[in-house]
């Protein structure tokens, strides 16, 4: 069976590299394959932070609808939570996360790309949900996700429609963080979460949590959880090493414990 996603570490920064030609469309064993490369990043201690990218061309273009087309209401019920729970494997990496979108990332593709923390896009990219014109409705975590990143309007706009947006528009509504020239985006993502390699990865992992969790809770519960991750990282060897490097007045040196 063809290798459909590569990993590979550089200077700290883990890469997932989807790698199914031409368009990257996300079959099962992408999706499983999606998971495990999680799964082996979230563990590495020499890994501080990840890129999710499918290549110069296009980014995924969405699930494989061929695969799909066969599939009965029975084969999906089995299938469904599979699907969700290999993005969420993404989600889940407790360390910045930014995807690089080059061409198309579209349907899976931009739930693949909802699962990351950032998302730095190409001046040509399209990205958008388009399952409503094959007559259903995204189903890895594009409902919840866009909702919770645009707002509830503007998700339905996209779900509702089933309409690309071209990155410009991505830009403003806040669906990318930055866009820039096509040849350039696996380096722009790099530069983005490079500033993390040498940082304090307990408490990075903490913020994360924090802000992802909390988006789950009343304001009150959202808090708490907050106050619990806070006082935790007085039990790091980073917060000793931050707060000792604030007193004496020099750049900290952060361990990552």
């Amino acid at each position: 069976m063809a290798e459909v996603v590569r990993v590979s570490v550089d200077e700290g920064i883990g890469t997932i590299r989807l790698d199914r030609p031409p368009m990257n469309a996300l079959n099962a064993q992408i999706q499983e394959d999606l998971r495990a490369a999680a799964t082996a990043l979230a563990a590495d201690g020499e890994v501080r932070a990840v890129i999710v990218y499918g290549g110069e061309k296009v980014f995924a273009a969405g699930a494989d609808i061929k695969e799909m087309a066969r599939m009965s209401y029975a084969d999906m019920v089995a299938r469904a939570p599979a699907l969700s729970s290999a993005f969420d494997a993404i989600a889940r990496i407790p360390k910045p996360v930014v995807a690089a979108i080059n061409g198309y990332a579209l349907g899976g593709g931009c739930e693949l790309a909802l699962a990351c923390d950032w998302r730095v896009a190409a001046d040509d990219a399209k990205l958008g949900q388009p399952e409503i014109n094959l007559g259903v409705i995204p189903g890895a975590g594009g409902t919840q996700r866009l909702a919770r990143l645009l707002g509830p309007a503007r998700a339905k706009d996209l779900v509702m429609s089933g309409r690309m947006v071209a990155a410009d528009e991505a830009l403003r509504i806040g669906l990318v963080d930055r866009v820039v020239p096509a040849p350039d985006v696996y380096t722009a993502a790099r530069e983005l979460v490079a500033r993390y390699v040498s940082g304090p990865a307990q408490a990075l992992r903490a913020a994360k949590a924090a802000v992802d969790g909390g988006l789950a809770m009343d304001l009150a519960s959202g808090l708490a959880w907050e106050s619990q991750l806070f006082a935790a990282l007085f039990a790091t060897a980073d917060k000793a090493e931050g707060m000792t490097a604030f007193v004496e007045k020099r750049k900290p040196k952060f361990s990552g414990q």
